[in-house]
């Protein structure tokens, strides 16, 4: 039998049971054994906000089209970050160079399900890297986001950088810009999560809920502001105030995934004024002009290589590991109380 972790409206969570399907050809068979929760994406269907609930994206022409739901409830299996062992490899797979073996351990994208039965395609380099904690594959994807921000950013050395947001995928950009030569200011309302950001390399550290960020870090930066800003939390009052914060002709890189209308992001204020470059980066490609060199799979390959050196520490971010039949409370958790929560991770 296979569990998947499903909602059936918004704030309803529920693990169901189906038969688990042959393998067809082409595909790999994955036991899971760890899933990753989004505390962004993710939560957007568990509360029902996300705009594929309401319309309906156009692939072909790229927009979204008002009238019908891209996706109706249930929502089954919803997850970016799995880890698992191969269990069964299409019989003509078998031999193919690259290609997982039984046994291995891989990690990629098949939702919160007990089984991924997974194009094989889609599974050539993601074998764990040897030493890695199995625990570790659970990051490939928000290592993968974090890392495209950052290339989005084009950071130079010593360059002034502030990134809003400071859960998982704001805490390893903080870490990434460190590495990237960056001077880095963390912003955040949670006291907590800017202690973690220091230890994650931020040489600053500002409490949205109490501070006037943008003039503090105009203060710290002779009054140019920052070079650049990675605003990664999906809030529009923490996107105008990295608006507020570059300096002339600046970069402000939006991460976060944005919800409804932009209610507190004023576009008539610095940002006219100031003539600020607002970039989006998104996990489906890097950078148009890296395009040539960089792809999503490198994102995600070299991130790993990163943790497996030594140089990204991710399992310090896991602070919750949940049985995947107690997803329900998972979900609760992150949604009520999202100061007691960094990454949480479902066991299957």
């Amino acid at each position: 039998m296979e569990r998947v972790v499903q909602f059936t409206g918004p704030r309803q969570v529920e693990v169901a049971e189906h038969e688990s399907a042959p393998l067809p050809a082409g595909h790999l068979r994955v036991r899971t054994r760890y899933s990753g929760i989004s505390a962004g994406t993710e939560l957007t269907a568990y509360r029902g906000t996300n705009p594929y609930l309401t319309r309906t994206w156009d692939a072909e022409a790229r927009i979204f089209r008002d009238g019908a739901a891209g996706i109706e409830y249930p929502v089954a299996g919803w997850g970016y970050s799995e880890v698992g062992e191969v269990t069964e490899v299409s019989p003509e797979l078998v031999g193919t160079p690259g290609m997982p073996t039984v046994g291995d351990l891989v990690w990629g994208i098949w939702g919160h399900r007990s089984e991924g039965i997974v194009p094989a395609e889609r599974m050539v380099g993601h074998t764990l890297p040897a030493g890695l904690e199995p625990l570790a594959g659970a990051f490939a994807r928000v290592g993968a986001i974090a890392y495209n921000a950052i290339l989005a950013a084009d950071i130079h050395l010593a360059e002034d950088v502030a990134v809003f947001g400071q859960g998982v995928i704001g805490l390893l950009t903080t870490r990434l810009a460190q590495l990237n030569g960056a001077r880095v200011t963390a912003v955040d309302a949670l006291d907590g999560r800017l202690e973690t950001a220091r230890a994650y390399g931020a040489r600053h550290t500002l409490n949205a809920r109490t501070e006037s960020v943008a003039e503090r870090i105009r203060e710290a930066t002779g009054g140019a502001g920052a070079d650049v800003a990675i605003e990664i939390s999906g809030v529009y009052p923490a996107l105008h105030e990295a608006v507020r914060s570059v300096t002339v002709g600046g970069r402000v890189v939006a991460s976060g995934f944005y919800q409804g209308d932009g209610a507190g992001l004023r576009l008539g204020d610095e940002f006219h004024h100031n003539r600020v470059q607002l970039i989006c980066s998104q996990i489906g490609g890097v950078p148009p002009q890296l395009a040539g060199r960089w792809t999503v799979e490198r994102l995600q390959q070299t991130f790993l290589s990163l943790v497996a050196e030594g140089q990204v520490d991710v399992e310090s971010l896991v602070s919750h590991v949940v049985p995947a039949a107690d997803a329900a409370d998972a979900y609760v958790l992150l949604d009520e109380k999202p100061a007691d929560a960094l990454q949480v991770v479902l066991e299957f």
